[in-house]
């Protein structure tokens, strides 16, 4: 079958790699010259199943005030005049609860822990390379009061099944010596000793090129302008080059997907939440972090690359602009240079923001639309990159006429309710298995 996918971040480049061997004919089209040039080019690095929790959760509403009163703020909000800004966030509030976070992180881990399983079949199978360590990410509480408000996320990992460790101080420095230099600035940690780490660029970019020997072709520096529709079937994709057909599309066009699919009438809600980081080359290897630490209060994620410490954070709802600020860098700077104060030189750091595509639920969009064979690999937020492998598999599973190895409900679109019509599931896939 012939099939276009639109986008080649990671999710597209992941979704065209499966496309492939499972042996279509596999064309990507995307405006940048290059694979994983947009948000996955500078994320925080890390692959975190253990971490993969929706920011909607009990409390949040409360601690967001107190965030947007901080000096280094882990929120910024700055309103505009789209309507789709507001209803993203009032959507977010109404998942706020206990009942709802439960359920949007267990679907959350479930793709985030298949995603990990077969991360690691690649690597197997191909060799593939990226800056990768599989050393756990350690999440570092500052005060005792997020330790303790580490109970309900922990009683989500024993549900799953997903290794985890609480770490008093001296275990969190046993795991991450170069914190015995600041003893005292934290009460404790969550380990999570199957996440791993790695350079999402450099994965992308390898990946691509593999791909390509399977026959992917690349068309980048394409304008993706709108799809055409007739019925209940996508019949092209209007190009700056010219109209492209094929016989299925997939849709992998991170924050942007909402621009494309209104036009078709779908509406999902998927907003464009910036994040920053900065990559700050090691100075002192023993004052450098071994993998990924997650500061708690600040939520920055401080994540060894390599010979590299990539700091990634900050969740900036300002729409579509992609002005750096240098108050989001302070705030990235300050909590690299607390906990590891020998590590790096940040003044000569790279100032990076990406758009993350987020859900008020926090759960991707993968799978089926009204159009029988438009698909949609969207929505990913922070996790892009940790459900990148298993929402890649998933979306060429069906899109193939196959079972996935997981089980699919909650990661459709119309969970959001039937304003689009009803979605249009390939026949012979269940939903529940």
């Amino acid at each position: 079958m012939k099939i276009i996918v639109l986008g080649s971040g990671v999710i597209g480049t992941t979704t065209a790699y499966y496309l492939a061997q499972s042996g279509h004919d596999v064309t990507v089209i995307d405006r940048q010259p290059a694979a994983g040039m947009e948000t996955s080019y500078g994320n925080a690095g890390e692959i975190s199943p253990g971490y993969a929790s929706p920011w909607a959760g009990p409390g949040v509403p409360a601690k967001a005030v107190r965030w947007l009163m901080m000096r280094h703020s882990p929120l910024v909000v700055r309103p505009t005049l789209d309507p789709n800004q507001w209803r993203w966030m009032l959507s977010m509030l109404a998942n706020c609860n206990h009942k709802s976070y439960a359920v949007n992180k267990g679907r959350m881990v479930r793709m985030a822990e298949y995603s990990r399983d077969v991360l690691v079949q690649l690597r197997r199978d191909t060799g593939i390379g990226y800056d990768e360590r599989s050393q756990g990410t350690l999440q570092l509480f500052r005060t005792r009061k997020q330790l303790d408000g580490a109970a309900t996320d922990i009683a989500v990992l024993q549900q799953y099944g997903v290794p985890y460790e609480v770490l008093d101080p001296a275990g969190c420095e046993a795991y991450e010596p170069a914190l015995a230099k600041v003893r005292g600035k934290f009460v404790g940690g969550l380990l999570l000793p199957n996440d791993e780490t790695g350079d999402c660029f450099k994965f992308t970019q390898k990946l691509a090129a593999m791909a390509q020997e399977l026959g992917v072709k690349f068309r980048h520096g394409v304008e993706i302008r709108r799809l055409s529709s007739e019925g209940d079937k996508v019949t092209g994709v209007v190009t700056s080059q010219g109209e492209l057909k094929a016989d299925a599309f997939v849709l992998a066009l991170g924050s942007y997907s909402p621009i494309v699919l209104k036009q078709i009438g779908i509406h999902i809600p998927v907003y464009p939440v910036k994040g920053y980081s900065i990559t700050v080359p090691i100075t002192d290897a023993a004052g450098a972090p071994e993998s990924t630490i997650m500061d708690e209060t600040y939520k920055v994620a401080i994540t060894r690359l390599g010979e590299r410490i990539r700091v990634g954070g900050t969740a900036e709802l300002a729409g579509y602009d992609l002005r750096l600020h240098q108050a989001r860098r302070d705030t990235l700077e300050h909590s690299v240079t607390d906990l590891f104060p020998q590590g790096g030189d940040v003044s000569r750091a790279e100032f990076w923001c990406g758009l993350r595509p987020m859900t008020p639920d926090g759960t991707p969009v993968v799978g089926p639309t009204p159009y029988r064979n438009l698909f949609l690999n969207t929505g990913h937020g922070t996790l892009g990159w940790t459900m990148a492998c298993g929402s890649g598999r998933v979306l060429a599973d069906m899109v193939s006429g196959r079972q996935p190895e997981i089980g699919l409900e909650g990661l459709f679109m119309d969970r959001y309710g039937r304003r689009n019509k009803p979605v249009l599931v390939p026949g012979g896939i269940s939903v529940s298995a």
